[in-house]
């Protein structure tokens, strides 16, 4: 692909747009450590120097990238917990659809997790200050989303449910990390079986972590 200067707004916002399309495909490749500005560039069709125009590194382009997943994401749970919840049922039958539904829909999102995962140790280095304010308040922004479709489900959290979403998000994060294994510890696990019980599967860890701080925060009788 080759471009043509961009000559005016509209130009240079479907050049932007090209860039983070080209890198959100990037990513259903490769882990976020591997995306590269060389091959963002080459696969795009402009001198690296042009990218730098529009991104001012590789971390603000993922960064952006973070917040238009993480949109769409919750545009799509806020129909699965409509769809999944029992408005009349008791709290903790709530909490644990919660957890469920909300396990599941993150484990369905590698890249995003993968995205948490990376933030704060290597996306939001290499970014000006003006970048991380801006990327801070649209978190801030989809946390209050968030936030407010929990206590729609699951009211009795009360002002819990900003913490429940944010721990939620960190430790979507941090259990990516740990999906797929690599081929050598698969292979440990197959020759020794009684260390798969240190095998994590990113669904059924996540629905653990999640069901383990509804409890923890839910109000007691």
């Amino acid at each position: 692909m080759t471009f043509q200067r961009a000559r005016n707004d509209e130009q240079r916002e479907i050049r932007r747009r090209t860039i983070l399309d080209t890198a959100a495909a990037m990513l259903d490749e490769m882990p976020v450590a591997e995306v590269s500005l060389n091959e963002l560039s080459r696969r795009v069709g402009l001198a690296k120097s042009n990218v730098l125009r529009y991104f001012e590194s590789r971390e603000a382009v993922l960064l952006e990238l973070l917040d238009d997943f993480l949109g769409t994401w919750l545009d799509e749970l806020a129909k699965e917990l409509d769809a999944g919840i029992e408005p009349g049922a008791a709290p903790d039958v709530r909490a644990e659809q919660l957890a469920e539904l909300l396990s599941r829909s993150l484990a369905r999102r590698v890249v995003l997790c993968d995205l948490f995962g990376a933030q704060a140790g290597v996306l939001e280095h290499n970014v000006s200050v003006e970048v991380i304010k801006r990327h801070k308040r649209a978190s801030l922004a989809r946390l209050a989303v968030m936030s407010e479709l929990v206590r729609r489900h699951l009211p009795e959290l009360g002002d819990d449910a900003h913490l429940f979403c944010l721990m939620s998000l960190v430790s979507a994060g941090a259990l990516s990390a740990f999906v797929p294994p690599p081929p050598s510890l698969l292979a440990a696990y197959a020759e020794e079986p009684a260390l798969g019980v240190l095998h994590l599967e990113l669904g059924g860890a996540l629905r653990a972590a999640f069901t383990s701080t509804l409890v923890g925060v839910l109000p007691r009788a």
